[in-house]
């Protein structure tokens, strides 16, 4: 999920007069209609009006994700090993504002829809099944709420089970005196 989304442009009038927003100015990158034949490769989709453009970075969408992911309980933490530990490292530098919130997620986003990945520790005792199902549901209903965007899928890789006491960093008892 690392390719960019293609620059695009959608019309979601309702959308926009639902939550009375639209920001009203140009990204200066220029707009693709669907028969458009060289799309350029952005980081932001437009939601067109005839009152104006907002523009939604697909960092927002990733943000939006990543949250609601993380209101479901029975969701320990967000993202693989290796990103985990650096963002452990990252949360104990002075300075550096709290957690990131997208970690653990990825998304494409497109003229009208988005897919989004998510990377999840689960606490032991849940039933992933049902949290896969409930990350799914709050997922998909905030990022269409607050985007206007159709969500094609969530995929979810659950990667470990948050075991009560395993992140103490106690050492352990010597197995020998």
């Amino acid at each position: 999920m690392t390719t960019p989304a293609k620059e695009t442009t959608v019309d979601h009038s309702a959308a926009e007069h639902s939550t009375g927003h639209a920001t009203g100015h140009s990204t200066g990158q220029g707009t693709a209609g669907p028969t458009a034949g060289n799309l350029t490769t952005r980081a932001r989709t437009e939601l067109v009006s005839e009152h104006g453009k907002t523009a939604i970075a697909d960092a927002v969408v990733a943000k939006i994700a990543g949250l609601a992911a993380r209101e479901v309980p029975g969701v320990y933490a967000m993202g693989a090993g290796l990103t985990r530990a650096l963002g452990a490292v990252r949360d104990r530098i002075p300075g550096v504002a709290g957690p990131n919130v997208t970690q653990g997620v990825a998304v494409e986003v497109g003229e009208r829809q988005a897919a989004i990945d998510l990377d999840v520790i689960v606490e032991h005792g849940v039933s992933i099944p049902h949290l896969a199902a409930g990350i799914r549901r709050n997922v998909i209903s905030s990022v269409e709420q607050m985007c206007g965007l159709e969500v094609t899928e969530v995929n979810i890789v659950v990667g470990d089970v948050h075991i009560p006491g395993e992140e103490s960093g106690a050492p352990a008892e010597p197995r020998v005196q």
